[in-house]
């Protein structure tokens, strides 16, 4: 009845023996058996009516909420007895308006005990910035501090809620004592004030400038160029460099009849394709243009402009208007000049250097440009993709570091990523998952190919390590032997790791069915990919097996929906996420 906490002291009183029944037995048997959890039930609501033992039950469950709710986890033990004894408890059924927008008066600070509310600002009779708070969220800070407590946002349950209030003095007087318990509102304050949206909600408060707002969170349109220089197809290639040099422009757009813009010609490409090979250059310029054209819509973020610029590794995008017509071009220089630290910048720096010790320590700068994009909304998807793109960026560059160490490899092979970096979905805290796959070779001669691409696995993951991607604790790694091998065994692992589906096999095929070629061979990486959609299909067992692992997890919720966290070690009271997220 309270999430496994003591209700109250127990003393021993003269030597005694117990019977101990552990608490996992113990919750197995009273959802068994009815009349054990009824039994217990009874007990506690009898003592309840006791006003006094009520009281300091309530208080102590009160304070183990506080405890775990931010900012109030700030504080001292003492105050937060304080404020738990102040506490009083409300309850709405769901659809009740608990507060207006612009009209309520708040004389409290609410903290969610149990459920959730909606809460939304009204325009033109239109819910926007809608947003959903569930159990441990706050509501009323800002507004009783920076807007003389009048709702900013319509409050409203959405299911049955049980809330725990604050008196708005006694917050306010928190706020006076505790500085970092008072920035925590004005910091969120700051970062919703970047939404222009719901700065409006003040009229007020400062308006925030274009010029303020976070380089990434704004439109292409802002910043492209919409002086195009385009020609047709059948444009010779001399004319079309003429054109561009009459016109200081580093690409040309190609047009093709009925169709619009079909290509692109870059001096990139005038150095590559015609100079270098001595290309006629009377031929047509759509000999050389870059086709299908990579575009991007104006209205899109920066942000996501600069990450098809970096997976793709190009200079110019095609910007497009609402039709789908290119209107315009945003180039690398475009992004350079209006951002001097931007992630091309980084990019570029990795894929320029010469050295090793050039990029030992370009992930460093990850996390302040995280932070960045973080505070300014980007969303999660946005910045996964770009810790990939830079983690790939940095490996290619490792890859090729070592493999000029160790001379051409013997045989075709692939580096192969696997897990979250697998999925593209790679965070700043991670370890290597990787491992090599090589062609086929006669059994005679496997020993000595096998050796090469250990060894050359053994560079590639110790340069990892030093570069900041810790060394994976499992083993999962390329310079494993068990992980570096021929693609025949490779279909072998996946093959058996289907059909056993021990607990050990759906380990690892959790791991490695999450893979993709970091480099090397294409062809060896797609043929182990339909190797493995081939074996799925032709046994279902293998998704039950998936099944019956997944539904062996628990939510990691205590008796009142609280988070469970770890009770000892390194990482007490911290919870892990991870494990929550595994299914």
């Amino acid at each position: 009845m309270n999430a496994g906490l003591s209700i109250r002291t127990a003393i021993v009183k003269t030597d005694a023996s117990f019977y101990a029944l552990p608490k996992k037995k113990f919750l197995e048997l009273s959802s068994r058996y009815p009349e054990i959890y009824e039994y217990a039930a009874n007990t506690f609501s009898k003592r309840m009516l006791d006003e006094s033992y009520a009281s300091v039950l309530a208080v102590d469950q009160a304070v183990h909420f506080l405890s775990g709710v931010v900012p109030f986890s700030f504080l001292p033990e003492n105050e937060l007895q304080k404020i738990a004894a102040e506490l009083s408890t409300v309850s709405y059924p769901k659809e009740t308006v608990l507060f207006m927008q612009d009209r309520s008066a708040l004389e409290s600070v609410y903290l969610i005990q149990k459920g959730a509310v909606e809460r939304y600002y009204e325009k033109e009779q239109k819910k926007i910035l809608s947003g959903l708070l569930g159990e441990g969220n706050i509501f009323g800070g800002i507004s009783v501090l920076l807007n003389d407590g009048i709702s900013v946002r319509t409050v409203k349950p959405v299911e049955d809620t049980y809330l725990y209030a604050l008196p708005k003095q006694r917050f306010l007087d928190i706020c006076r004592r505790h500085e970092a318990f008072s920035e925590f509102f004005t910091d969120t304050f700051g970062k919703r004030m970047l939404d222009r949206s719901y700065a409006e909600i003040f009229k007020k408060s400062i308006q925030p400038k274009e010029e303020t707002l976070q380089f990434f969170n704004q439109s292409i349109e802002t910043i492209y160029s919409r002086d195009l220089v385009s020609c047709d197809t059948d444009l010779s290639i001399r004319q079309a460099a003429d054109l561009m040099s009459r016109r200081h422009c580093s690409c040309i757009f190609i047009r093709a009849k009925d169709k619009g813009v079909v290509g692109v010609v870059t001096d990139n490409d005038l150095r590559r394709k015609v100079i270098a090979r001595r290309f006629d250059i009377n031929r047509p310029v759509s000999e050389i243009m870059s086709t299908p054209l990579t575009t991007v819509p104006s209205r899109a973020l920066i942000f996501e402009g600069l990450m098809i610029m970096m997976q793709k590794n190009i200079k110019h995008l095609a910007v497009t208007g609402a039709t789908g017509r290119v209107i315009g071009v945003v180039t690398n220089q475009d992004l350079l000049s209006a951002q001097g630290q931007s992630p091309v910048f980084l990019i570029r720096e990795i894929r320029m250097a010469r050295r090793f010790d050039q990029i030992a320590d370009k992930f460093d700068q990850v996390p302040k440009l995280i932070q960045s994009l973080l505070s300014s909304g980007a969303k999660a998807k946005n910045v996964t993709r770009l810790i990939t793109t830079i983690s790939d960026s940095i490996l290619d560059k490792i890859i090729r570091f070592s493999l000029d160490e160790s001379g051409p490899p013997p045989v075709r092979f692939a580096f192969m990523i696997m897990g979250s970096e697998g999925r593209n979905e790679q965070t700043l805290k991670t370890d290597q998952d990787n491992a090599i796959v090589f062609e086929d070779v006669a059994d005679e001669s496997e020993s000595e190919v096998k050796k090469y691409f250990i060894q050359l696995g053994e560079k590639i993951c110790n340069r990892l390590d030093k570069a900041g991607y810790a060394f994976c604790t499992g083993g999962v790694m390329a310079k494993n032997p068990k992980w570096c091998q021929s693609l025949s065994k490779w279909k072998k692992y996946f093959s058996n790791w289907i059909h056993a589906a021990a607990p050990e096999d759906l380990l690892y095929s959790s791991i490695f069915f999450d893979f993709r070629k970091a480099y090397g061979d294409t062809g060896l990486v797609t043929q182990l990919h339909r190797h493995l959609f081939h074996s799925l299909i032709d046994w279902e067992g293998f998704f039950r097996h998936l099944a019956e692992n997944a539904l062996r997890f628990k939510p990691p919720l205590g008796f009142f929906r609280n988070f469970v966290v770890a009770s000892k070690g390194e990482h007490r009271n911290a919870f892990n996420i991870k494990s929550a997220m595994m299914p």
